[in-house]
């Protein structure tokens, strides 16, 4: 086990502790916002509230500076890991059932960090995704591998996908069935790239196809992570760049439809959305527009695939989650917003506070917010928008929890928790 991680630090916790000899059976939470992409865990009964010294089962500390988020299979909840100098790049895994660190397994050591970066992101960002046996981990521009989730050992590694991502990497791959799919949006290069799962070769790459004028590199880059649907029997990979968001055949990386933003929109972060009927799609900095847009269009469906645009109070970072033909947010800022989906017209907004990156949560007719105070709000999933319960740990939420059981698997700054 590698010196970079600390001794695993067990709380006292308040359930009986014969339940802590019952093996944890939970579905597998295996991508960022989970296995469908779209945040909610059906059926949990999360808690509403938890503090340091309250709903937590184990706390387990791993140092460096990584807002990637956590997934889960089985026992294992993985994550992607860095040193504070971004000089050595590793894939950790925990115990979901102990918290107990079982593996620290180093992947890329850089002589020299080749973007800058900001408080807002970290030099592993992007969230691993994980199926039986394999583990997909990617830090952008530095490297992307695939891991034995077993012995820990490296299968394969790519250090050529490269894009200057000017201030660090943001986006997550995503599995498209024996492809591993990546968006490279960067200030040079723009392009959508799947490889080969089990051998890491490259099966396609696309171009992005919007013409960026005069536009600096700055305003050329996204970080959103694309989203894999089925719409009338055609499978798409949904993807926000900058200035457009589009969709893609995932077996041939063709385009399959375009949409322009309405403006333009640039560092994208918001993963785009699907109800069976829209996708739903954010432009990213600027002013942010969320636009629904019905995807079984072809070429550039700008003119008519639109349905509606809503510009008040939309989130540049947390991804919203859709409950019940609504849709839940909460913006940077600490507003959270009720949208009906029908028109896209607000049904209410009430302020929670605090600075918000990480996505929401949704569960047992409740949403999560998570700030980069420590902080979190539980409201509840209809249009009152009533706070349920506040809770707060000690240190920085930038990474979007996952769901195992009633469990949620949360990481801060300092530490990852399994609160239930």
């Amino acid at each position: 086990m590698s010196n970079r991680i600390f001794t695993t630090l067990f709380i006292a916790i308040t359930l009986p502790t014969s339940l802590l000899a019952v093996a944890v059976a939970a579905e597998n939470w295996p991508a960022f916002r989970g296995g469908d992409a779209d945040g909610k865990a059906a059926g949990a009964d999360l808690p509403i509230t938890w503090s340091e010294t309250e709903n937590v089962t184990w706390r387990t500390r791993i140092p460096g500076r990584a807002w990637s988020s956590p997934v889960i299979w089985g026992d294992q909840v993985w994550m992607c890991n860095a040193t504070e100098d971004g000089l050595d790049m590793s894939a950790v895994c925990v115990s979901l059932k102990s918290g107990e660190i079982l593996h620290d397994l180093p992947i890329f050591q850089n002589e020299e960090i080749v973007q800058e970066m900001i408080p807002l992101n970290s030099f592993a960002s992007p969230t691993p995704c994980v199926e039986e046996g394999r583990v997909y981990v990617h830090f952008g521009t530095y490297g992307t591998a695939c891991l034995d989730a077993v012995s820990g050992k490296t299968i394969w590694k790519r250090t050529d996908i490269n894009c200057d991502h000017f201030r660090g990497p943001g986006s997550s791959p995503i599995l498209a069935g024996d492809l591993l799919v990546l968006s490279m949006d960067g200030i040079d290069e723009q392009y959508m790239i799947a490889l080969d799962k089990q051998t890491g070769k490259t099966v396609w790459r696309t171009n992005r196809s919007i013409e960026f004028g005069e536009a600096v590199g700055d305003l050329r880059k996204a970080y959103s992570t694309p989203t894999l649907i089925e719409h009338a029997g055609r499978r798409q990979i949904i993807s926000c760049g900058a200035f457009a968001a589009y969709s893609y055949d995932p077996a041939t990386g063709r385009e399959l439809w375009r949409v322009t933003y309405p403006v333009k929109g640039y560092s994208n972060v918001v993963q785009p959305l699907y109800d069976g009927r829209y996708v739903y799609l954010n432009t990213g900095f600027g002013r942010p527009v969320l636009m629904a847009v019905r995807p079984d269009g072809s070429g550039d469906v700008t003119d008519t695939h639109v349905a509606w645009t809503q510009n008040k109070g939309m989130p540049q970072k947390p991804t919203p989650i859709i409950l019940d033909g609504r849709m839940y947010s909460i913006d940077d800022r600490g507003v959270a917003t009720c949208l009906d989906l029908e028109q896209g017209d607000i049904v209410e907004q009430t302020r929670v506070g605090s600075t918000h990156s990480a996505s929401v949560i949704g569960a047992s007719g409740r949403f999560y917010c998570f700030s980069h105070e420590g902080r979190c709000t539980t409201l509840s999933a209809d249009p009152e928008l009533k706070i349920l319960g506040k809770s707060e740990l000690e240190s920085d939420i930038m990474a979007t929890p996952a769901v195992a059981g009633d469990a949620l698997i949360l990481r801060t700054k300092d530490y990852l928790y399994r609160i239930e």
